[in-house]
This record gives structure tokens, sequence and C-alpha cells, in this order.
């Protein structure tokens, strides 16, 4: 009987051992799992991933420098800032315009800086900064037709094109009787008015000057297609540390004249050969 008596005694000790055992694991468990902001997230893996769409200069572009392909342009400073605020490197993910937003929901990105204009309906899906920049809408057509080309009248009947899911595409669409082409990339539109493909491309005026100072064969006419609304940074719902944050960069850059500065000098390197 004693020795049974001892049996159960170490077997009830062991189950208490194991109780305390597993309960210290799961706290464990627990404490490591509780979610942490996008912030801490950000500079746990030391680096602020930026989804962009390079074909749109001077806001971001790619340029040889130094023999090496760069994404360079004045959004592409600015993320630089807000990396080096957060004290983290700057990862820049070069995409397709229309699939910025869903990469972003997708947590594939952290952040959208592409020149991106904050509708209604984009906002129903991530949050946006303040607006940092506002720029004229313009259209680019072909040298050879800016004698004909000098109002919005003479579009009409013309196929034009824009980059698909943008305030330009929207713009194409108004243009009464006009065939509307939607790319995703800028520079193949480009391409398509330079083998006349199309007739003309709906741009802000800073990206289709800068694509026709690269271009002696393309042409900027003076004719307003009105002002966008501004354009600023998206970030994922839910991440009010980090909107915080980049509106805290935006807000010392702008205080400080250096987003001029930044449009400045990307509009000069842009126009270089």
């Amino acid at each position: 009987m004693f020795k049974m008596n001892n049996k159960k005694i170490v077997a009830i000790l062991l189950m208490v051992c194991m109780v305390f055992t597993f309960s210290g694991c799961t706290k464990e468990k627990s404490s490591a799992d509780e979610p942490i902001t996008k912030i801490e997230k950000i500079k746990k893996a030391g680096k602020l991933v930026l989804g962009t769409a390079a074909d749109y200069p001077p806001y971001e572009f790619h340029k040889e420098i130094d023999g090496k392909d760069t994404i360079v342009g004045f959004d592409i400073e600015i993320a630089k800032a807000m990396a080096k605020d957060l004290g983290v490197e700057l990862e820049i993910k070069d995409m397709k315009f229309d699939g910025l937003l869903a990469a972003l929901v997708a947590d594939k990105i952290d952040i959208i800086i592409a020149g991106m204009v904050p509708t209604e309906e984009r906002a129903k899906s991530v949050d946006f900064t303040k607006q940092y920049y506002q720029a004229e809408q313009s259209i680019l057509i072909k040298a050879e037709d800016k004698d004909k080309l000098k109002s919005k009248e003479d579009f009409k009947g013309l196929k034009i094109g824009a980059q698909k899911s943008t305030v330009q595409e929207d713009i194409a669409n108004s243009m009464e009787g006009a065939e509307v082409k939607p790319l995703s990339k800028i520079t193949d539109l480009v391409l398509e008015l330079t083998n006349d493909k199309i007739d003309a491309v709906v741009l802000v005026n800073p990206v289709a000057t800068a694509y026709a100072k690269s271009n002696p064969n393309l042409f900027v006419p003076e004719i307003s297609f009105g002002t966008e609304e501004g354009v600023a940074a998206a970030i994922n719902k839910g991440n009010e540390d980090l909107l915080e944050a980049a509106n805290k960069t935006l807000d010392q850059l702008m205080s400080e004249g250096k987003i001029d500065e930044f449009i400045a000098a990307a509009t000069d390197l842009a126009e270089e050969e």
C-alpha cells in the first residue's frame, strides 16, 4: 500500500510539473504573438519598403548613375527622408501603377509614393498622408501636330492614351468623342505615340514636359485640363503610427522648402541626356 501511495505521489508531482511547464510555454508564446505596431515591424526588418511606378519623371524614373540603373525622382527623395527619420534603409519596389494598391493592402509593401492622387475610391481601401504637391493636367502630342492640336476640341475623334487606374484616364474618358487607350506603363504610351498608334497622352505637366524635353519629336501644347487635386503617400489602413510619422516628415520637408528643392533637382536630372 505504501509503495502504491508513493507511485501516486510521484505521478501527481509529474502532472503538476507538466501543467506549470505548458503554462509557462503558453504564456511565452502569447507574449511573442502580441501584435506590434507597423513602425516596430519596419524597424525590426531594418527597411521601409516603398512601392512606386518608376516611369513618371520627375516624380520617379530610371536613370543611369555611375554606370548603374538607379530609380530617382523627387518622390524617391521624400521616401528616403521618411526612411531616415525611422532609422531604417529604403527598399524600392518598381511596379505597375495599377498594381500598387493591391500590393499595399496585401502588405507586400509598406507605403506608396508614386504621384498618387488621393481619390475617394482609393481612400476606401487605404489611408493617405497630407498632400505634398499639385500640378496642372496636360497632354503630350507629336511635334508635327502642334499646329493642328491647339485646343481641347481639336482632340475630338482622336485616339488618346492614358495610364490605367489614374486621374488622367478619367480625363481622357471625359474628352468628347475621343477613343481612349489605357495602358499600365507611361513608357508604353509614349512609345505608342511615337509609333503613330495614338494621337496624344494625357499626363500631368511636369511628366509631359520631361518626356518632351528628352524627345524633340514630342510637344506639350499650352492646353490645361485642370489642376490635379494634389498627390499624397498611401499607407495601409490600421497603421496610424506610420501615417503620423510620414506626415511629420512631410511637414518638416515642406517647412524647410526641401520638396521644392527635390522637384527642381529631379527635373534637372530628368532633362539630362
